[in-house]
């Protein structure tokens, strides 16, 4: 066997679900903005992919039958991709359920899919590469098994009749194709997966194990009276003569194409009390708790992509791509997980497989699978190697490695450096008590300095870093003195971060006015004092100023370009420090926020609000002031991830809404199930506090809106609150 050198091609796909719910369809490029912007074709190709998983979706260009095709946005984007030397894989359906007219439960729908291919064809006869279904398996089981998505059914049955029917349509639709063009290649995909499972249910493990295959089997002609699920087809009332049409007409893929995520691996347990009630299930014989392989400490202890891919090989011997690299995580996860699958082909590659291609996965990010598409009004975003939630896509860092990987050159980050969640204790849900430890090597050449060791920020990001597994070192006071020049850079010099989060400040708003000293020598010399080290010593620079710099007066949301003018000392101490730092470090990154509460300290106006109500006592709250309160979680994870995509400059992050202090305390004691008529407004004149305020402080965003809603924020930090007084009750946290 020829062996391999030359690492695999980069490809790149945009998650173009439309899925049919009951009476409506869900279109992700709909929710991108995909079809209205007209740069995303030049954006992709700039980092040097070779292959393009595009959308041609029937539902989208044919939605009623009969009918002229309007294709002039999707031929503008398809000539685009072959003017720059990226080579189309056309998706016909992609997790759908077909038009009306053509439905996955009926016969219509492999004849109808073909006749739309031919038309494809026809108007495209240079396409090359095709799916014309994509994961006809996954898409079955939720269709037909679990009725998520429309028809909505949940018969072992119906699942195999929607599954012979994208097979069919699949089979039916090249050979249309290639009436048009003969050297048309299939590229078939579907999702890598594997089951293990309890000695008592290995029969169900084996069994699915099997399945897995069975859409590449049909459309390959393989399954007949020898094939090992073929009493099962027999019991599920599937006729031998529906079979025969695949032995007839067999369409060999030419490409497989395997999706895998770090979940595609699952694990059945009959011991149903050690798992949450939704993941229990069962089939005719047990009940057994289907959970993700990953959260479990398996005892044979392997699992992972390339243990598939390898039984993927040695099962087909057909070339292999893996068409989706994606995962909704925080940034430094991503970059560990495209990482991880482009040197898992790598190395497969260089054994001997015929690894050709990973496909980036989702690159305009992907819409609503935290509720696997079937609610509009609850989807969340999650950015893949550009981000939609500015005004133009913006690459994160994913595309900054994504394209070295193209170009065939290193890409390196200390981030690297640890492994991925699915690879750390952490990942473990279940047994916890009973885990076997993983090996936690750090070999992080160089650190992430947080400066701040008392501080609530400081030590949030000490917290989520050790999440995240971004290896860190907290500092104090009594280890770096911000004012001392000399001393900032004999600690940089020992400790060569990669990136310093200057988390450290004076905070005493009101005090600043008789200690305006001690104010500015945190707040504005210290900030500045590392800016000016950042370029020799080559790190990345992160601080943080806040809504104080703004005076009020515009009574609309401030942006980050908006001119600054602040009311108190504190207010001036950020808004000079936002000069200089921007002076000397130029890549500095600065947010400002505004009035922050999390959920790991006793520092903060909700805290004090709880305290308060618990007592049954009354408390006083600011009636005339508006602010964007902001939660620290999602303040800290994504600062980090600005941090890890090298943007610079000032950035407002704050969840979105406003509301005065008062409104905000009766908000918490609705929600915490307190009497909100004990929360007294008064107006700030009241209060005589030494600084001056703005009467309206709220953040908005030109660059991004990052931030979930307050209201989304406000639900998580009582949800955080409950875990943390259920793991450690009163009596142990006194």
């Amino acid at each position: 066997m020829v062996k391999s050198t030359s690492p695999v091609e980069i490809w790149g796909g945009i998650e173009c679900t439309i899925n049919r719910v009951r009476k409506t369809y869900f279109d992700q490029l709909d929710f991108a903005g995909h079809y209205s912007r007209e740069k995303d074709i030049e954006l992709l190709a700039d980092l040097g992919i070779k292959k393009l998983r595009y959308p041609v979706i029937w539902e989208k260009h044919q939605p009623e039958p009969d009918t002229e095709i309007d294709w002039s946005t999707t031929e503008k984007n398809l000539n685009h991709c072959r003017d720059l030397g990226i080579k189309p894989i056309a998706g016909l359906v992609h997790h759908g359920s077909g038009p009306t007219y053509a439905s996955i439960d009926t016969d219509r729908f492999a004849t109808g899919l073909a006749e739309y291919a031919e038309k494809v064809a026809r108007k495209f006869p240079w396409i090359e590469y095709y799916t014309p279904v994509n994961e006809p398996l996954t898409t079955a089981r939720f269709c037909g098994l679990y009725g998520h998505w429309y028809p909505h059914q949940r018969d072992n049955a119906d699942f195999l009749r929607l599954l012979i029917n994208e097979s069919k349509a699949t089979v039916l639709a090249m050979e249309a194709i290639r009436k048009v063009n003969p050297t048309a290649k299939l590229v078939q995909t579907e999702d890598l997966s594997k089951t293990y499972s309890t000695p008592l249910l290995k029969y169900q493990a084996d069994f699915e194990n099997k399945r897995r295959w069975l859409s590449f089997d049909l459309i390959m002609g393989r399954v007949n009276q020898e094939h090992s699920l073929w009493s099962y087809l027999m019991w599920s009332g599937i006729k031998p003569e529906e079979l025969d049409f695949f032995r007839e007409k067999n369409c060999t893929p030419d490409v497989l194409g395997f999706n895998y995520y770090p979940t595609s691996e699952r694990f059945l347990d009959e011991n149903l009390s050690k798992y949450p009630v939704e993941t229990h299930g069962g089939n005719h014989q047990h009940q057994y708790a289907d959970v993700e392989a990953v959260r479990i400490d398996l005892e044979d202890g392997e699992y992972g992509a390339k243990i598939l891919l390898s039984e993927a090989w040695e099962r087909f011997k057909i070339p292999i791509a893996v068409t989706e690299v994606h995962l909704g995580c925080t940034r430094d996860e991503q970059l560990r997980w495209l990482n991880e699958i482009h040197s898992t082909a790598n190395e497969l590659k260089a054994e001997g497989a015929k690894i050709i291609a990973i496909t980036a996965w989702a690159m305009l990010g992907s819409y609503g699978w935290n509720k696997l598409l079937t609610k509009k009004e609850e989807a969340i975003y999650e950015p893949g190697i550009f981000d939609l939630r500015s005004e133009t896509p913006r690459p994160t860092v994913l595309a900054r490695m994504l394209k070295n990987f193209a170009e065939g050159t290193v890409f390196k980050h200390p981030v690297l450096e640890e492994k991925g969640w699915w690879k750390q204790d952490l990942r473990v849900l279940y047994f916890q008590n009973n885990i076997r430890r993983i090996s936690k090597e750090n070999k992080t050449s160089q650190p992430l300095l947080i400066l701040g060791k008392t501080g609530t920020l400081g030590n949030a990001f000490a917290r989520l870093c050790r999440l995240r597994g971004l290896h860190f070192e907290l500092l104090g006071r009594d280890e770096i003195n911000l004012a001392d020049k000399e001393q900032i850079e004999k600690v940089i010099a020992e400790k060569r971060p990669w990136a310093i989060v200057n988390a450290a400040g004076y905070v005493k708003v009101d005090d600043a006015e008789t200690c305006s000293n001690d104010c500015y020598l945190a707040n504005t010399e210290g900030p500045g004092n590392i800016a000016l080290l950042a370029k020799k010593y080559n790190f990345k620079f992160l601080t943080f100023s806040s809504d104080l710099v703004f005076d009020g007066s515009k009574n609309s949301s401030y942006i980050e370009s908006d001119k600054v003018a602040p009311l108190n000392i504190y207010g001036r101490s950020k808004a000079l420090a936002e000069k200089l730092v921007v002076e000397r470090d130029p890549n500095a990154l600065i947010i400002r926020t505004s009035a922050f509460f999390g959920p790991w300290d006793q520092y903060n106006f909700i805290f004090n609000v709880l305290t308060s109500l618990k007592d049954k006592s009354s408390f006083t709250a600011i009636s005339d002031n508006y602010i964007s309160p902001t939660y620290v979680p999602d303040l800290v994870h994504t600062s980090l991830d600005l941090m890890l995509d090298d943007e610079r400059g000032i950035w407002h992050l704050a969840n979105q809404g406003e509301i005065t202090w008062a409104e905000l305390a009766s908000q918490v004691a609705r929600q915490s199930g307190n009497d909100p008529s004990l929360i007294v407004p008064v107006a700030i004149q009241s209060l005589n506090l030494a600084a001056l305020r703005p009467a309206y402080s709220v953040l908005n965003s030109e660059r991004a809106l990052l931030l979930p809603t307050l209201d989304d924020a406000l639900s998580r930090y009582f949800k955080e609150q409950e875990l943390i007084d259920l793991n450690f009750p009163a009596a142990e946290t006194a």
